[in-house]
């Protein structure tokens, strides 16, 4: 073990089978010292396998870090995306936290736009259109259809938005299948305009529509944009290279949002997001949030070795968080190398995955209670619900906060198989309700902990070379398809050619 963590791991052989609730009874304010608020965010982490002590080591190791001043120049929009010599301003989008010219500069900006996209959607709202289809993949989709999801009403409002982002033609023909493409609009976004499934997706959308004439795009290359599907420039809206797609959903990337929640409920997600902001930057280490998650999150990995991390949402209107997180943190922290190139040394991130419980407690939890390894889970709940079935709201929360408990604490029975092992760790997370605000800032406490955690392994958390390779050869395969070329590699072509046979 390198990287500093060797001087936590005395602490993981103190701790080396100590139930979690003898971590409780050793230290009578555990509960009260492991939670923190943030605006409408409740965190604890009273169940996470470190005492005091241990604790107080990891927020050593993150001063050793310098994660604050790591905070502070991503604020104030420095290079910290050094591999393609970029800042990360995300946090420009929705809030102004820095006074250095560049974060001035990029906040101003998306203002701008801000301002644009609410005159599109004024005109869009005077028009006849009825349903929005917003075409985009991976960070261009997935934030998006989070937000969209988790904050409609549960009746349609002004707008029905609909989401398209895998090339299986499949897709698009069940999204198109029910609408009238005399009352539809499509948005198409791509940060560079060349994602070869938006291009074919939007292909079908222009087609579909018999022209350009509703069609919207968002990108960092609008004048491609414009010109790849004769899009008028006033329907085109910027996003700029400092913003990563999977940070993007608070720039003109949130067009679908707005449009599917309304726009002071988007600008409301903003605010939400941006007063978590002031928090993960001006709350001293030991209280922040986002370090503290991101500490716990390198507490498990590089210390106790856990190779999985779960995410269960514990309110239905956020089961896509999951699919979220997994770009998020697999996409920004899937890295082996440090900033300078050398190898990081250490495990980097774990699996992410999870569900929406109570679903997944007759889906997958029998592994997490009594399989071999052990997931460490993030458990994220609402306290009020807007859903008028009050006892299934309590039904809801009493299930969530049980498997807190029984992961945690376990069960002995003389029966072997009914016996359960506890010691599985977890941090509860609460929004005192669903709101635009609570959603805002939970996201950006996720980006936080995200970046935080490529701090303490030396990464970078703002490219993503590694899904680049795929899509290459994907390109290059196309010809060997249809018979044009043939591949390279000998197994590639053996299913070519059993494909051939079949098709």
């Amino acid at each position: 073990m390198s990287q500093g963590f060797d001087a936590l791991q005395s602490h993981a052989t103190r701790l080396r089978g100590a139930p979690l609730s003898d971590l409780l009874a050793r230290e009578p304010d555990r509960v009260a010292a492991h939670a923190v608020r943030s605006g409408p965010l409740y965190f604890n982490f009273a169940r996470q396998s470190y005492d005091a002590s241990a604790w107080q080591a990891l927020v050593e190791h993150a001063r050793q870090a310098d994660l604050a001043a790591a905070f502070r120049r991503l604020f104030d929009g420095e290079k910290v995306n050094v591999t393609e010599d970029r800042a990360a301003l995300h946090t420009a989008l929705r809030g102004r936290h820095s006074d250095t010219a560049v974060a001035r500069e990029a906040h101003e900006s998306a203002l701008q736009v801000r301002a644009r996209m609410a005159d599109l959607i004024a005109q869009l709202e005077a028009s006849d259109v009825t349903d929005i289809v917003s075409v985009g993949i991976g960070g261009s989709d997935l934030g998006p259809r989070l937000v969209a999801d988790a904050l409609r009403d549960p009746l349609p409002g002004r707008f029905r938005v609909h989401f398209l982002s895998n090339v299986d033609g499949a897709a698009a023909q069940r999204t198109l299948a029910p609408l009238d493409p005399a009352r539809t609009a499509a948005i198409l976004i791509s940060k560079t305009f060349s994602t070869q499934e938006t291009l074919l997706n939007g292909g079908i959308l222009r087609d579909w529509l018999g022209g350009s004439e509703r069609l919207y795009a968002v990108s960092a290359n609008p004048e491609r944009a414009a010109a790849a599907f004769d899009i008028a420039p006033g329907r085109v809206l910027p996003m700029w290279d400092w913003v990563g797609g999977r940070y993007s959903l608070w720039s003109a990337v949130g067009l679908p949002i707005a449009l599917a929640i309304g726009f002071d409920r988007f600008e409301r997600l903003l605010a939400g997001a941006s007063a978590f902001d002031a928090h993960a930057v001006n709350t001293p280490l030991a209280d922040n949030i986002a370090v503290r998650h991101a500490l716990t999150a390198v507490w498990n990995r590089n210390v106790l070795g856990h190779a999985a991390q779960g995410v269960m949402t514990y309110d239905q209107r956020l089961a896509l968080l999951p699919a979220y997180l997994q770009q998020l943190v697999m996409e920004s922290l899937g890295k082996s190398v440090k900033l300078d190139g050398t190898p990081v040394g250490v495990d980097t991130v774990p699996v992410w995955w999870g569900g929406a419980g109570t679903d997944v407690q007759h889906s997958f939890f029998q592994a997490l209670h009594q399989g071999t390894g052990i997931v460490p889970l993030d458990f994220v709940g609402t306290v009020s619900s807007d859903a008028p079935y009050a006892e299934n709201h309590q039904a809801l929360l009493s299930n969530l906060l049980a498997q807190s408990e029984a992961l945690a604490n376990g069960q002995r029975s003389d029966d072997p198989h009914r016996s359960y092992a506890g010691g599985r760790p977890s941090t509860l997370i609460l929004l005192d309700a669903l709101t635009p605000e609570a959603l805002g800032g939970l996201i950006a406490m996720y980006e936080h902990s995200v970046y935080a955690q490529s701090v303490l392994w030396g990464i970078n958390a703002f490219d993503q070379f590694g899904v680049e390779l795929g899509k290459q050869l994907a390109n290059g395969l196309l010809p060997a398809l249809k018979g044009e070329t043939e591949a390279k590699d000998p197994v590639t072509r053996a299913l070519l050619a059993e494909i051939a046979a079949r098709g």
